[in-house]
């Protein structure tokens, strides 16, 4: 499960991704509830090429959840997506997105107590995140809502992967896209959708302790928050 991120920097979207950035600021890092850039199709029937850069908030937020269900919706489970209430919709309308990121936080066990932990790119490139997205009423200005999810898969035994979150829980990894990929997974049908949500090389990542400071890290010392039932 990954709740802490540092979304891509404005120019990094436009030399890496090759897309605007949205017109809002966004935080230079990012928790549940935060706001934060995706790409996505402008409509799930827009046509190849057609793609744009939003602010969404990093936790989805159906039409019918109260807010702070985004502390408990920011990750999805490959496995699980197209059945629970949460993320289902999306999944079934193809809502596909992009989470543009220069690294990802992880808590790492090894010493005993977690330590957060940095995971990036080893050549220090931008990492594409494989994510779903949702809109609702209720943004600002009269504008839509809109939110995401990071969706991911299991990481058991995985050189990398495998090294964080608690000692006898399943690991999970986000899932990581080729950029050679990020419009083809805009524009998966469903039944071509599973191939895309693979585990990343672990060799082409780098990762080291980043701890945080004692304030922040009571946001995020928890890895596994409590699920609601509806989730």
């Amino acid at each position: 499960m990954c709740a802490n991120y540092t979304p891509s920097a404005r120019d990094r979207l436009l030399e890496h991704f090759r897309i605007e950035p949205p017109p809002e600021d966004y935080a230079p890092e990012a928790f549940p509830g935060s706001l934060g850039p995706i790409i996505r199709r402008p409509d799930p029937k827009s046509p190849p090429g057609e793609m744009e850069a939003v602010n969404a908030c990093f936790g989805m937020l159906p039409y019918w959840a109260d807010p702070k269900l985004a502390r408990s919706t920011y990750n999805a489970r490959s496995e699980t997506v197209a059945t629970k209430p949460s993320f289902r919709h999306a999944w079934r309308h193809q809502q596909f997105c992009v989470i543009p990121v220069d690294s990802f936080y992880e808590p790492n066990y090894e010493t005993g107590t977690a330590v957060r932990w940095k995971i990036a790119h080893a050549d220090g490139q931008p990492l594409g995140l494989a994510g779903i997205w949702e809109s609702r009423s209720g943004g600002a200005d009269g504008r839509p809502l809109m939110s995401f999810s990071m969706l991911t898969v299991n990481a058991d035994g995985d050189p990398l992967m495998d090294r964080f979150h608690k000692p006898g829980d399943e690991k999970r990894s986000v899932v990581i896209l080729h950029p050679d990929d990020y419009e083809s997974w805009l524009h998966a049908p469903l039944e071509q959708a599973s191939r895309f949500l693979q585990r990343y090389p672990a060799h082409l990542l780098s990762a080291a302790p980043a701890p945080l400071h004692r304030a922040a890290s009571r946001a995020v010392r928890e890895d596994h928050p409590p699920e609601p039932s509806l989730f």
